[in-house]
C-alpha cells in the first residue's frame, strides 16, 4: 500500500524535547515529574503506572525541582537557571518544538505537571535560547494557549509574534517561569530537588548509608539513586562481606521511593531513614574487590568492546542501505550521540533482515479460527474440555492422568515457564495503574506466581519492557522470589524491531523511521520474539543443561496463570512438538495464549526463520530535509510494525506433531 507523505508545508521542524541520559538502563529522570511516595499493599511493592506521579500517602509527597546554571529537565519543577550574575532563578516548563499555522503560534512540548497553569494562563514567561555560543533569556507575554492532545503538546500565542518567520526564530528555545512562581505545595509535600543531597540512614540502627544524588522514574515508581558512604558495611551480591580495603565510596544503589522502604523523610534535618528488604541494596550494586586501576582497565575494555559492536552494527545497517540512521551524529550533544549509539547497537539486524524478507514471501498466518478449522478437519490432535472442568477438575480418568503426568514432569524440573508481560500483548498485567484498587488483577497476580506447583523446581523467564524490569526484580526480591529458585529466574527485555516506512524505496527496500535524530522508532516483536531472546542470551542451552525438555509461553491473565500441567501431560503423551490451549470464543490470539514447545523444537526454530506480519500504523517520525530536521505527522498508515506471533511456529512443524486443548464455554 502506498501512503502519500505530507507536503513540505505540513512538515514541522523538529527539536528534541529533553537531552537523553545514558545510564545503561532505560529510566526517565524523576526530576521531570512531581513525585509522591507509594504505599505498600498485601506484602507486594506495588507501583503506579502514572508517568507523572507516584502515590505515597496523602500527607507525604514530593514535587521535583532541580537547580543549576544549565537547565536539566522538567518543571516538576526543575531547571533553575542563573544567567551570568543574575541572581533570579528560573524553572524550565517546556521546549518550543515547532510553529503552528501561519499566525505566529508555536507548539510547546511540556516539561511540567501544571500545564493548565503554565500554558493556559496569560502572563509573563521567559525564553532561554542560544546566541553566539552563549545563552540569552528574554521576557515574553503569553496571550493564550490551548492543548493539542493528539500530539501531547500545547499551542501558544505570544504578544508580538504574529508571523511564521517570527515564530520560527523561537524554535528550540526553552520556556521558563521564575522560581518564585512555583505552585505552593500542600502540607506534607516537598519538591524532589529537596531530596537530592539528603543523608540516608538505616532506620533500625542509625547507620549512615550514603547520600541521595538523583531521583529517577522507572515507569513504575520513583527511585532514589544513593551514593554509598565509605563507612557503610555493604555485602556483595553473593551475601558475603566486602573484602578488606574495598572502597564503596561513590558506588551507586537504587532504592524505590515507597513508604515501606523509606518511612521517614526529615526535611529540616536533611535526612531520611530506610528499611530496605534483604538483598535490595545488593541487587544493583556494582562494587567488587578490584582496585581502581583494575576497574578502569575493565571499563576501558568494555568501551572497546562496545565500539567494536557499534562498528559492526553500523556496517550491517549500511549493507541494508539504512545509512540515514547515522545522520544524528552531525547534530546534538554528546549524550545524544551516546543514545544513538546505544540504539544502533540494540538493533537485531539479523532478525530485521528476516522480518523484511518475510514480507516478500508471506506464509500461512495461523489464528484461533484457523486452528479450530484444522481441528474440525482432524488435522490436529485435540481434546475438548469445558471451562467448568478446568475450574473444578475433570472426572475423566484420561484427563486426570495427563494432569498428574504434567505435575510430575514439572516437579522434576522438566518444563520452564515464560511469562510475557510486555504491554503490547497484555494490557491488564501487574503494572496496571489501577492495581491496588483492582481485586481481580491482584488475584491474577497471586495465581500467576503462586499457582505453579513445585515452583522451586521450575525455571522461570519473565519478559517485559526495559522500564519494568527493575520494578519486577524488586517485586521478586521483596517476596522471596515467590518460592522460585532465584538461580533459575531470568528477567529479559522484550525483543524490539525498528518501525519501517510502508513506502518501499526501491525493490524490497524499507526505510527505518526515526523517532528523533537520535532515537530509532521501535515496537515490540510479539510473542514469537521469545525464540530470538532465548537464543541471544544462550538460555535455551542453559535450560537443556538443567534437564528441561519443554518450555511454556503464556500471557498471564485471569484465565491463564502458567504451569499448565494438563497441556504438558498431553504434549508428553502424544509425543508432540507443540501444544496449545485455545478458546474458540476469543479472537485475540496474542492477548490470551498458552503454548508449550519441546526444547528440541525450540532449537530448530532458532535456526529457522519465523514468519513476520507487517502491521500498518500511523507514526509520527522525523526526517532530514534540506539539512533541517522536520517532523512528519499523518493520520493515515505510513509505516509497518514488524510483528511475529508464536503461532507462526506452526509453519515449521507438521500438524501431526501438534496437540491442542480446546476450552469451551
Amino acid at each position: 500500500m502506498k501512503i502519500q507523505a505530507l507536503s513540505p508545508l505540513l512538515q514541522r521542524p523538529f527539536q528534541p524535547l529533553f537531552p537523553p541520559l545514558s545510564l545503561g538502563f532505560t529510566f526517565k529522570p524523576s526530576f521531570l515529574t512531581p513525585t509522591k511516595h507509594a504505599p505498600l499493599h498485601s506484602s507486594f511493592i506495588l507501583f503506579s503506572r502514572s508517568s507523572r506521579s507516584v502515590k505515597f500517602r496523602p500527607s507525604f509527597a514530593t514535587v521535583t525541582e532541580t537547580e543549576g546554571v544549565v537547565i536539566d529537565d522538567g518543571d516538576t519543577e526543575p531547571g533553575f537557571v542563573n544567567d551570568g550574575d543574575n541572581e533570579l532563578g528560573f524553572v524550565n516548563i517546556g521546549y518550543i518544538s515547532s510553529v503552528h499555522g501561519i499566525q505566529g503560534e508555536i507548539r510547546v512540548k511540556p516539561a511540567t505537571d501544571f500545564p493548565e497553569l503554565r500554558f493556559a494562563t496569560p502572563g509573563r514567561r521567559w525564553l532561554k535560547s542560544k546566541v553566539l555560543g552563549g545563552q540569552s533569556i528574554q521576557e515574553v507575554e503569553l496571550e493564550e494557549g490551548r492543548e493539542h492532545p493528539g500530539l501531547k503538546s500545547w499551542i501558544l500565542k505570544f504578544r508580538g509574534i504574529d508571523t511564521v518567520e517570527q515564530a520560527k526564530m523561537l524554535i528550540g528555545s526553552t520556556l521558563l517561569v521564575t522560581k518564585e512562581d512555583r505552585p505552593e505545595l500542600e502540607e506534607g509535600e516537598f519538591y524532589t530537588h529537596d531530596l537530592i543531597g539528603m543523608k540516608v540512614f538505616m532506620k533500625e540502627n542509625g547507620t549512615l548509608v550514603g547520600t541521595v544524588i538523583n531521583v529517577f522514574n522507572s515507569g513504575a515508581n520513583d527511585l532514589l539513586q544513593i551514593a554509598l558512604d565509605s563507612s557503610f558495611d555493604m555485602l556483595d551480591k553473593s551475601g558475603k562481606s566486602k573484602s578488606a580495603g574495598t572502597d564503596v565510596s561513590y558506588q551507586l544503589v537504587l532504592v524505590p521511593f515507597v513508604e515501606a522502604i523509606v518511612p521517614d523523610v526529615d526535611m529540616k534535618r536533611r535526612e531520611m531513614h530506610i528499611t530496605p528488604p534483604k538483598g535490595l541494596l545488593e541487587l544493583n550494586l556494582r562494587f567488587d574487590g578490584r582496585s581502581k586501576k583494575e576497574r578502569r582497565q575493565l571499563e576501558w575494555k568494555e568501551r572497546k568492546k562496545f565500539q567494536k559492536r557499534l562498528i559492526s552494527a553500523k556496517k550491517k545497517l549500511s549493507e541494508m542501505e539504512q545509512k540515514h540512521v547515522f545522520q544524528g551524529y552531525h547534530h546534538g550533544e554528546k549524550d545524544q550521540w551516546s543514545l544513538l549509539s546505544d540504539q544502533i547497537v540494540s538493533v537485531n539486524s539479523k532478525l530485521l533482515q528476516e522480518a523484511l524478507q518475510s514480507l516478500e514471501r508471506p506464509a500461512k498466518r495461523w489464528t484461533i479460527a484457523e486452528l479450530t478449522s484444522a481441528i474440525e478437519a482432524k488435522l490436529i490432535n485435540s481434546i475438548q474440555l469445558s471451562e467448568e472442568y478446568l475450574s473444578n477438575g475433570s472426572e475423566n480418568k484420561l484427563v486426570r492422568d495427563m494432569q498428574e503426568k504434567g505435575h510430575k514432569l514439572m516437579s522434576e524440573g522438566k518444563m520452564a515457564t515464560v511469562f510475557l508481560l510486555n504491554e503490547k500483548e497484555h494490557q491488564g498485567n501487574i503494572y496496571d495503574s489501577n492495581f491496588v484498587e483492582n481485586e481481580a488483577v491482584d488475584t491474577s497476580i497471586l495465581q500467576m506466581f503462586q499457582k505453579i506447583k513445585g515452583r522451586v523446581s521450575v525455571p522461570l523467564i519473565l519478559v517485559s519492557s526495559a522500564q519494568q524490569i527493575l520494578s519486577l526484580r524488586d517485586l521478586f526480591t521483596s517476596n522471596n522470589y515467590f518460592a522460585f529458585d532465584s538461580g533459575k529466574v531470568w528477567f529479559l527485555e522484550e525483543e524490539k524491531l525498528p518501525v519501517v516506512s510502508s513506502l518501499p524505496e526501491g525493490q524490497n527496500k524499507y526505510k527505518i523511521l526515526m523517532k528523533s535524530p537520535w532515537e530509532i522508532l521501535q515496537s515490540p516483536v510479539g510473542s514469537g520474539g521469545l525464540i530470538s531472546l532465548v537464543s541471544k542470551h544462550g538460555i535455551a542451552d542453559n535450560l537443556i543443561d538443567m534437564g528441561v525438555e519443554y518450555i511454556e509461553l503464556c500471557c498471564p491473565s485471569e484465565k491463564i496463570a502458567g504451569g499448565n500441567s494438563l497441556l504438558l501431560g498431553l504434549v508428553e503423551s502424544r509425543e508432540a512438538k507443540i501444544g496449545m490451549q485455545i478458546r474458540p470464543t476469543i479472537t485475540d490470539s496474542e492477548k490470551y495464549f498458552d503454548v508449550i514447545l519441546s526444547m528440541d523444537f525450540v532449537k530448530k526454530l532458532q535456526s529457522n526463520k519465523l514468519q513476520f506480519d507487517a502491521i500498518p500504523r500511523a507514526h509520527s517520525c522525523v526526517e532530514k530535509v534540506d539539512k533541517e530536521w522536520v517532523t512528519v505527522t499523518t493520520s493515515t498508515p505510513n509505516s509497518f510494525e514488524l510483528s511475529c506471533s508464536i503461532y507462526s511456529s506452526l509453519n515449521a512443524c507438521s500438524l501431526d506433531k501438534v496437540c491442542i486443548v480446546e476450552v469451551t464455554e
